[in-house]
């Protein structure tokens, strides 16, 4: 039975050291892929989500600023229409009637 014994622990060392070794190629695999994945996604042009939210920011400006020249403009032109009426003889009078 001494015999026995011996065989049972000389094999759960070894799946014991078996275990160890997997378990280190496994963290070892996963801090290689990690790297893998910080060189490839460095290697791209992200912003971040303040620089963003900047920009984000300075569009919403833009358009607001825009949609007010827009309506000065309309109110602009809508003046001078009626500062200068047409005459029936000026070119482009008629352009628009049907």
């Amino acid at each position: 039975m001494q015999s026995d014994n011996r065989l049972f622990d000389d094999f759960a060392k070894f799946v014991n050291g078996a275990a160890g070794t997997i378990a280190g190629m496994a963290r070892e695999g996963e801090a290689a892929a990690r790297e893998r994945a910080k060189t490839f996604l460095g290697g791209m042009d992200f912003v971040s989500r303040d620089e963003f939210e900047v920009v984000k920011a300075m569009a919403v400006a833009a358009r607001d600023e825009a949609d007010a020249l827009r309506a000065r403009l309309d109110a602009l032109e809508a003046s001078q229409r009626v500062a200068q009426p047409v005459s029936p003889d000026a070119p482009g009078a008629g352009e628009g009637a049907l």
